[in-house]
């Protein structure tokens, strides 16, 4: 029994017009070829389906048992093609995004919650990276996209500039460097730093950029957020530096003065990172083209 979905679909049609004629013109057939197809259906099952009458035709038994079935089957396709619709669309299925610490804290939080809202089919595995990294694992396939710093050589990947990320020098009121208004790395290589703990991608990329100029960082304590570190500075017990829209919002809970930093890797931006547009899965293409438009 060799039977496909266009033929259950016109059996279930001729039986719901309860007309050979009808029903062919239902499941988009001549009614010469529906009722040669349903002939040649009957003749491989082996039994009558329909039983014919000069003003239409009904079903026998077997054509029961068989429209039965074959409602079930065409059924369970067009559930099967709905699903996976949902995910050729975009709105169904699992992605994996890399973001570097800036991103993390302050660009994603509020965008990647109404995006989530409204696409509820969608999960997202969200994890931290530095710029570097990410794309290494772009380049390599192991990843889609990232949130990366415009700094990063991503020669052979797209980079898209979403929003300013630049860093700054926070110091406590009392300190010397308060009559400032901007200030390089080099300038405060000296001074006791509040860092973020070892492994955290913005803070290794600042050490790396230390160490560059001569002299490592030297930590008085290393806390678990930027707002650790925002809260140690305003008690006068050392220095930090974070990405000036975070440090910008923090000061108004924990008093500090804010120095942009003057270093060129200091000016960044952050940008969507990718290989080509047809190299996005659906539903990440959906997710970049949002974060293209948000302010």
């Amino acid at each position: 029994m060799r039977l496909d979905l266009a033929d259950l679909k016109l059996v279930v049609c001729i039986a719901d017009a309860g007309s050979i004629t009808r029903g062919a013109r239902h499941a988009s057939l001549a009614t010469g070829s529906a009722s040669e197809r349903l002939k040649s259906i009957e003749d491989d099952i082996g039994v009558k389906l329909f039983i014919r009458h000069p003003r239409g035709v009904s079903l026998t038994e077997a054509g029961e048992v068989l429209v039965r079935h074959a409602r079930e089957i065409l059924s369970r396709q067009e559930r099967l093609k709905a699903e996976l619709g949902a995910y050729a669309k975009g709105a169904k299925g699992k992605i994996r995004l890399y973001a570097n610490t800036s991103a993390m804290a302050e660009f994603l939080p509020a965008r990647l919650a109404k995006w989530l809202s409204a696409h509820p089919g969608v999960t997202i595995e969200l994890e931290e990276r530095s710029s570097a990294d990410i794309i290494t694992s772009i380049s390599s396939g192991v990843a889609e996209a990232g949130l990366v710093s415009d700094a990063v050589d991503a020669r052979g990947l797209l980079l898209e500039p979403l929003a300013d990320d630049r860093l700054a020098l926070i110091v406590p009121f009392s300190h010397p460097f308060k009559c400032r208004d901007k200030i390089s790395l080099s300038e405060a290589l000296a001074e006791p730093f509040i860092g973020l703990h070892p492994g955290n991608a913005l803070q290794d990329h600042i050490s790396e950029h230390a160490k560059d100029l001569g002299r490592p960082l030297t930590y008085r304590i290393r806390m678990s957020s930027f707002e650790g570190v925002g809260e140690m500075v305003s008690s006068g017990i050392g220095v930090g530096v974070l990405p000036l829209s975070l440090a910008e919002r923090f000061s108004k809970k924990f008093p500090y003065h804010i120095l942009p930093l003057t270093d060129s890797w200091a000016r960044r931006r952050i940008c969507i990172c990718y290989k080509t547009p047809d190299s996005l899965s659906p539903a990440m293409a959906r997710l970049v083209d949002f974060l293209r438009v948000q302010d």
